[in-house]
C-alpha cells in the first residue's frame, strides 16, 4: 500500500518578496536541474529583477509552511479567443522534500483564485509529456486540451 505524505501544516501562498531571493536561487536550480537545461546566471538575474518590478508582467507566488516549499511563476497577457485576459503558469516547482503533500495542488488553486477575481478569462499552463507526476496533478484539475507546442529558439 502507498503511503499518501501528510499535508503541509499551515501552509499560506503569497506574492515573493526581496528577501526571498536566496531560498527562490536554490529552488530554481533545482528546477532548472529536473528539466536538465542550463541558463546563463544573467537570465537567472534579469528573471529574479522582472519578478520584484512592479511594473514586469511576471509575477511570483510561493508557497510557505514554515519555509518557502515550492513556487509558481505566471503572467498575464492579451488573448484573440476571449474578451478578458489569460493567465499563463509559466513555471511551477516544489521542492523535493514538499512532493506529494499538496503543494502543487495549493499553489494551482491560488492561482485559478487569483484569475477568477482579476477577470480572467482562462488559466493555462503547459508541461513535458513525460512530467508524469505534475500530469497527474494536472488532470486533476482539467483534461488536456490537445495542443502541442511548437518553438523556434531565435
Amino acid at each position: 500500500m502507498t503511503r499518501i505524505a501528510e499535508p503541509v501544516e499551515g501552509l499560506i501562498v503569497r506574492d515573493a518578496k526581496a528577501g526571498d531571493e536566496t531560498v527562490w536561487r536554490a529552488l530554481w536550480r533545482d528546477y532548472l536541474r529536473f528539466y536538465d537545461v542550463t541558463l546563463p546566471d544573467a537570465v537567472t538575474d534579469l528573471a529574479w529583477s522582472r519578478i520584484l518590478d512592479p511594473e514586469s508582467l511576471l509575477r511570483a507566488r510561493f508557497a510557505v509552511g514554515g519555509e518557502v516549499l515550492g513556487f509558481a511563476l505566471h503572467h498575464r497577457h492579451l488573448t484573440t479567443w476571449a474578451a478578458g485576459m489569460d493567465c499563463y503558469l509559466e513555471d511551477l516547482f516544489v521542492s523535493q522534500a514538499a512532493r506529494g503533500r499538496g503543494v502543487g495542488r495549493v499553489l494551482i488553486e491560488d492561482l485559478v483564485r487569483l484569475s477568477r477575481d482579476r477577470g480572467d478569462a482562462r488559466l493555462y499552463w503547459v508541461t513535458d509529456t513525460t512530467n508524469v507526476r505534475a500530469r497527474s496533478l494536472y488532470d486533476s484539475f482539467t483534461p488536456s486540451d490537445g495542443h502541442v507546442r511548437y518553438r523556434i529558439n531565435l
